[in-house]
């Protein structure tokens, strides 16, 4: 007589705080994969998808952690991650349990990471940077690059997780050290992109037709994720989002004060952060990054 399959262990309860073009995604992975399910956003409008298939939504951040082991986060910047998770007079840190785990899948600066850190290990709450690389079409594919500082224990508590949002997950040290890896990722976009945007104006003006050239090189040397995913985009003159350029912008800032930090400077990334500059001064920051293209076009 056979012995009858142990039931799985009930999946640990999960608060998802912040809903934009890579944290609905996220969430809904989770939701798909079993997890019981908080959501929390700013704009509520925005859980109403996520309600529907079977999350439960919390007015406040505090509401969202209270009954949660495991915290994801992802919002756009440190003023928004240190308002939803310390600042905010109904912040996380308001509701969240002793032994409960953050992960913060946002982009922020390596200070701030370690800064909450601190914050929330006061209260007996430990804490991941664990940014996220691959855009809005990783993030519903569940096949993100998750780029994760902190300790490598916390790591193995999450990693059940984090391995429904992304195919790779690699910890690179201490908290702080996976948005140390995420900058480095930004300043490698700058410049595919930008170089993307540029090869194809410059076909553009000797008369090549884009999309043969496109299909002529994406398999050889000058081939990259840019101009796999992007150069469509970019030849048709319209972006579908992916990721705002105000906030790979945002990124730059913190990529090159983290370089000057290092003593080294960055020309390149600078071009790149003066072109986006001028595309935010022309109304374009909430366009996809492959807008680029269009400084290009005068």
């Amino acid at each position: 007589m056979s012995t009858p399959t142990p039931a799985a262990p009930p999946k640990p309860a999960v608060a998802c705080i912040g809903l934009g073009a890579l944290g609905a995604p996220m969430a809904l992975n989770l939701l798909r994969a079993g997890y019981p399910l908080t959501v929390h956003n700013r704009t509520p409008g925005r859980q109403e998808p996520l309600v529907t298939a079977g999350a439960q939504a919390a007015p406040t951040p505090a509401q969202a952690v209270a009954t949660a082991e495991l915290v994801l986060v992802c919002v756009s910047d440190d003023t928004a991650l240190r308002a939803v998770l310390l600042e905010h007079p109904q912040a996380a840190i308001h509701g969240l349990r002793p032994g409960s785990l953050v992960i913060d899948c946002s982009t922020v600066s390596p200070d701030a990471s370690v800064q909450l850190a601190a914050a929330l290990a006061q209260r007996g709450v430990t804490y991941l940077d664990a940014p996220v690389t691959g855009g809005t079409e990783g993030a519903r594919a569940g096949t993100l690059s998750v780029l994760v500082g902190g300790d490598a224990a916390d790591l193995e508590r999450a990693r059940p997780l984090l391995e429904v949002l992304g195919q790779r997950i690699t910890h690179f040290g201490a908290v702080g050290a996976g948005q140390r890896a995420k900058a480095v990722n930004q300043v490698l976009v700058a410049g595919s992109y930008a170089a993307v945007a540029e090869a194809l104006a410059l076909a553009e003006r000797l008369g090549l037709d884009r999309p043969q050239v496109v299909e002529a090189l994406r398999q050889g040397a000058a081939g990259s994720w840019a101009l796999e995913h992007r150069s469509a985009a970019m030849i048709a003159d319209h972006y579908p989002l992916g990721f705002k350029l105000a906030l790979h912008r945002k990124d730059l800032a913190i990529a090159l004060a983290a370089a000057a930090d290092a003593e080294l400077a960055l020309p390149i990334t600078a071009q790149v952060a003066a072109l986006e500059d001028a595309l935010i001064s022309a109304g374009e920051g909430e366009q996809d990054v492959s807008v680029l293209a269009r400084w290009f076009r005068g």
